[in-house]
């Protein structure tokens, strides 16, 4: 066989993301001709068809979807080793604007401490984003990059560093009767109104921080919606529903009249970092990066 054209390898990955020819042409900033001229040569060296492509829809192939899940992390490993060569050798210079849901933990300002050690030309503004609105300053442009409680599923952006891996517990207030408890089950919380996020946020977000059925399929009564954490907080203090958060989020809120109670049975919460397709640099990657190492 012969050797292998990087451009072959782009033009099957931005036709299995974009599933579209025309806007992958755009993203490689070349003609809806040229992208399909490349993956057929590609489907050649594999010796079978990679994507089924109709007048209506375009779709991967069982083995391109497996092509797919090999070959996008080979690539990235491979972006990321040539953009630490360029960053060795001119240096990552810039600023770089960071988001950040409430406050920023240990784990990120150990990060930020060992990406300006590596990159001391590049500057760094920390910025605050709103709790009820964890991607919107990705995409207007607000900030490079920001630290989300995850999950991500926006086709627009990237997920990058998943780390702070956290058990869940429950904010209730000190009257209430589960503060007494050493530990709670995801079953209990069919016995408690849960505070949700209303604004921008996606749906399926904030489903994730405020579900509505238990593991085990019982309805979770909907409690009070906020904009901010401090909102739900206070409504958490007077009584009127729970909140589900991770430990160092309570640990760093706490207040004299909430108390949070372990919940097993429900998955752990992750912090991912995360910024916009379009708008990817090596000041970003350098952070990831940053990221990865204090993670180790």
């Amino acid at each position: 066989m012969s050797s292998l054209e990087i451009r072959e390898v782009e033009a099957f990955l931005a036709v299995a993301e974009e599933l579209h020819f025309g806007r992958a042409g755009e993203r490689l900033y070349v003609s809806q001709s040229r992208v399909s001229q490349l993956l057929r040569a590609l489907e050649s060296r594999v010796g079978a068809r990679l994507v089924e492509r109709t007048s209506r829809r375009v779709r991967l192939t069982p083995l391109g979807e497996r092509l797919l899940a090999d070959l996008r992390p080979a690539y990235n490993c491979l972006q990321t080793a040539l953009d630490t060569a360029r960053a060795e050798a001119r240096g990552v210079g810039g600023r770089l604007r960071i988001g950040f849901q409430g406050t920023a933990n240990d784990h990120v300002m150990n990060a930020l401490s060992l990406f300006h050690d590596r990159h001391p030309d590049c500057a760094t503004e920390i910025v605050e984003i709103p709790f009820s609105d964890p991607f919107g300053p990705l995409h207007s442009g607000e900030v490079d990059t920001a630290v989300v409680l995850l999950p991500m599923e926006e086709q627009e952006l990237v997920l990058g560093q998943v780390f702070s891996k956290q058990p869940q517990a429950l904010a209730v207030s000190t009257g209430h009767p589960f503060a007494q408890h050493a530990s709670l089950s995801a079953e209990d919380l069919a016995g408690c109104p849960l505070i949700s996020v209303h604004g921008a946020a996606p749906e399926y977000w904030r489903r994730a921080q405020a579900p509505r059925i238990t593991p085990g399929g019982l309805a979770i009564p909907a409690g009070p919606t906020v904009s901010t954490l401090q909102e739900g907080l206070a409504l958490v203090a007077a009584g009127r529903g729970a909140m589900l958060l991770c430990h160092p989020t309570a640990d760093y809120y706490g207040r004299r009249a909430v108390t949070y109670v372990p919940v097993t049975g429900l998955d752990d919460s992750y912090l991912g970092l995360v910024w916009h397709r379009d708008r990817e640099s090596a000041r970003i990657r350098a952070f990831s990066q940053a990221l990865a190492a204090v993670d180790r």
